[in-house]
């Protein structure tokens, strides 16, 4: 039989080989297993890697949290070549098969081969890997999964590969039981009750504290209760009650995972997830709308702000900036509800744009250049279609040299000039009083001496003070607003400087919206999924009582894949802005004309 040899990397860029000379090998925490992995969110028998004479095969056997191969969460794949990565619990495993450890025709030498791994930086991986603490022993991986890494790659090319849609439609279809419900309630229930006993005073730990000895009191918990069954992993139960009692309870791991962009609680055991734009309801859930409850009020009050049959509804954010939308009872009849959108950990670019395919580098070069100049711009579409994240983006070519001053309902913008100002509106308190809506953080921020002035979202009265700010000296502001074509959002913006309460004339409101903003830029979410820019949009002035608009680039839908994606190019129209010739004349640098010629496609 072939010497079967599996190279590992770990998160710190360690390299350890280990060979086996064996027809398949189990990865899992169990002790029994070939390659031991320890962490809560690891199965017992996690995965299993098969040598046929085709090759490598590895299976998932944890339909929850899942394998990711070349950063692809898979449900089965082969066979493997030298360079697929296998992606688990913050390691890389890489399987060299053959005679004496040597591998396919493809394979590099094992001296290059493994110097070629500790030169290559971790990827950013989007399956859900959790990040490890401990180290190898003797022929076996014993690892410590803990905390989330990111995941990426490139999809494998193999036709066995499952794409990320297809895994969690299946996973839909096989919803897992879960075993733990029972046993987290009576953990979770006697918890409260050594709390009570104790006259535990959590307002006064730090968050440290608080989970070390919430930590304590769970194991002493687990070792008086009498028969919990063998299938039920202790640790896995500790953990799980310990989210639930002083974290989030069921969605750390949906939040921890890099492929969903948003969860959604629908109800105390109806949590659905977004992943690559499907929406899939996942396999976890709460014990009690009592812990949805309690979730969303440790959410909230590290904000000051608060939740109660007087106060329904709130809007909040997470600590690494994630927008939160809460509902509860007489409003949300099944029980609590919670919209949480995710934001990406690391700081995205116009490149990630590029790749995302949401705009090309012609698009992207013209943005940049206007923003830069100064150009007033509004970014219209849906709801969730990406256009907070455009705003980031955009708003990070703003000079450094520029003051700049943000004015949001819940903060979610991330910029990183020096000379950045960030307001936020208030909420009113328990009595209904002290709200300080957008509209007069605007106002205020014209006293701040702001070059640029960035609003989150324009939805009322606050888009008249928007448009005056325009209009006196304070050019190359943003902001967003909701609409589905750059026509629609003009008569939005007409209807948002009516609901100011002036008794303004149609056309005064007009000629104001088209001496103050100069560029709108369109963005849409397809039924697929994806996002894209679908027009840049000139405002050129009033005619015959009428704001014109001219086109300079738009996305030509030409059809749809095999798979429902959508198809299309993005295509100049031929027409030259007008503020660039302007510009032209005053001596300023632009681009090339060239990027506007309609070229019919321009990838």
């Amino acid at each position: 039989m072939n010497v079967q040899r599996i190279i590992v990397r770990t998160p710190e860029g360690g390299i350890d080989e280990f060979t086996f000379n064996a027809r398949s090998i189990v990865i899992g925490k169990d002790d029994g297993c070939d390659i031991v992995i320890k962490g809560w969110s690891i199965g017992k028998q996690h995965a299993e890697i098969r040598f046929t004479e085709e090759g490598a095969h590895i299976h998932s056997r944890n339909a929850l949290v899942g394998i990711g191969v070349n950063g692809i969460r898979i449900k089965e794949y082969g066979p493997l070549l030298s360079k697929d990565e296998i992606q688990l619990a913050g390691y890389s495993m890489f399987v060299l098969a053959g005679k004496e450890g040597e591998g396919k025709a493809d394979d590099a030498p094992k001296r290059d081969f493994t110097s070629a791994i500790i030169a290559s930086p971790l990827p950013a991986m989007s399956a859900p890997i959790l990040a490890p603490e401990a180290a190898f022993d003797r022929g076996r991986a014993a690892i410590d999964a803990s905390t989330p890494a990111p995941a990426s790659g490139k999809p494998p090319a193999s036709e066995k590969a499952v794409s990320l849609e297809e895994a969690a439609a299946r996973e839909a279809q096989e919803p897992q039981q879960d075993h733990y419900m029972e046993w987290r309630c009576k953990v979770h229930g006697a918890l409260l009750k050594m709390m009570d006993v104790r006259r535990t005073d959590i307002t006064k730990m730090s968050e440290g504290e608080l989970e070390t000895a919430t930590r304590l009191m769970i194991d002493v918990v687990l070792e008086s209760l009498s028969g919990i069954p063998e299938r039920i992993d202790r640790k896995i139960l500790a953990e799980q009650v310990l989210h639930e009692a002083i974290g989030l309870g069921p969605l750390e791991p949906l939040l921890s995972d890099e492929s969903v962009t948003e969860v959604m609680v629908n109800a105390y055991d109806q949590i659905f997830v977004e992943r690559a734009g499907k929406i899939t309801r996942s396999d976890v859930f709460f014990s009690s709308d009592k812990a949805v409850l309690s979730a969303i009020e440790r959410i909230v009050s590290p904000l000051g702000r608060k939740i109660d049959e007087s106060s329904p509804l709130v809007d909040a954010r997470l600590k690494d900036g994630s927008r939160v939308n809460a509902v509860i009872p007489p409003l949300a009849l099944k029980g609590p509800c919670i919209t949480i959108r995710k934001f990406a950990k690391y700081r995205l670019y116009g490149e990630d744009l590029i790749k995302f395919g949401t705009l090309n580098e012609d698009m992207l070069e013209f943005l940049s250049f206007s923003v830069r100049q100064a150009q007033n711009i509004v970014i219209s579409g849906g709801t969730g279609s990406g256009k907070t994240t455009l705003l980031n983006i955009l708003s990070n070519f703003i000079p450094n040299t520029d003051r700049i001053v943000t004015v949001e309902d819940a903060a979610e913008l991330r910029l990183h000039q020096p000379n950045l100002v960030s307001l936020e509106a208030k909420p009113p308190n328990s009595e209904g009083k002290g709200a300080i809506p957008i509209r007069e953080l605007v106002k205020n921020c014209l006293r701040m001496r702001p070059d640029r002035i960035v609003v989150g979202e324009c939805r009322g009265g606050e888009a008249l003070d928007m448009l005056q700010a325009m209009n006196t000296g304070h050019d190359g502001s943003l902001t967003t607003g909701h609409a589905n074509s750059a026509r629609d959002m003009l008569s939005r913006l007409e209807v948002m400087v009516l609901m100011a309460g002036m008794d303004l004339p149609v056309t005064a409101i007009r000629e104001q919206i088209a001496s103050a903003v100069n560029l709108i830029v369109q963005q849409t979410r397809f039924k697929c999924g994806s996002r894209k820019i679908t027009s840049i949009t000139e405002v050129t002035g009033v005619e015959g009582g009428r704001i014109q608009l001219q086109d300079i680039f738009t996305y030509v839908r030409d059809g749809y894949e095999p798979d429902g994606k959508i198809r299309g190019h993005f295509s100049a129209t031929g027409a030259v802005p007008e503020f660039l010739e302007e510009l032209r004349r005053a001596g300023v640098k632009t681009p090339s004309l060239k990027i506007f010629e309609a070229t019919g496609q321009n990838d």
